[in-house]
């Protein structure tokens, strides 16, 4: 079938949501989600390599396209953040392994691409992922944050597809252009040029005088 795969990943040490839609022009299907969560008392590691292997099959079993995840929440707590580093990581090189090219949003521009507002709440975003994919049905938070970001991967990829192709059809025009006319002064007929550019402020004292 038709249209761009697109897997939004919402990364997390303990809980990776993830989800697929398909990019059919203007409009958006949802494809599958769920979560990744391994297990906490394996060592940090293999919790790490367990992401990566988990979001890797979830792009050969989709088939997907392209990826986007969400970046990093600066935690007051350093070692945390300094965590979901690294399972961002993970979850960010393997679509990248797969060949896929991974854009990055901010939490806030996920948000308002989703919901119309940068500080929404999990539950708007879930509601509005529920609207907009309604087979998706209900969703839970991590799965509803992924697809979100998904949604606005391809709003966003929409966005910038039209505006490249709004320049090179500028491009076009101005490379299929009469160079004569690139200042947009009009080529001058041959009765125009053997008679010669008219007298100055011809036209003015013409109006004065009437």
């Amino acid at each position: 079938m038709g249209g761009t795969r697109i897997l939004g990943l919402d990364p997390g040490l303990r809980r990776t949501g993830w989800g697929v839609v398909v990019a059919e022009g203007s409009r958006l299907r949802w494809i599958a989600h769920g979560v990744v969560t391994p297990d906490e008392k394996a060592p940090f590691s293999e919790r790490l390599l367990h992401l990566l292997e988990a979001v890797g099959e979830i792009c050969a079993a989709h088939g997907c396209d392209e990826a986007a995840i969400e970046e990093v929440f600066v935690n007051v707590n350093p070692v945390s953040t300094l965590k979901l580093g690294h399972a961002r990581a993970a979850v960010m090189l393997a679509p990248a392994r797969c060949g896929l090219s991974v854009a990055e949003y901010s939490p806030n521009l996920i948000k308002k691409a989703v919901v119309g507002a940068g500080h929404a709440d999990k539950a708007q975003i879930a509601f509005m992922v529920k609207r907009l994919l309604p087979a998706a049905g209900d969703v839970k938070t991590d799965a509803a944050d992924a697809l979100a970001v998904a949604i606005t991967h391809a709003q966003l990829r929409k966005r910038a597809i039209l505006t490249r192709l709004a320049g090179e059809g500028d491009r076009e025009a101005v490379e299929g252009a009469d160079p004569r006319t690139a200042s947009g002064v009009a080529p001058s007929t041959p009765a125009q040029a053997r008679r010669g550019p008219p007298p100055p402020f011809a036209s003015l004292r013409g109006r004065i005088a009437s």
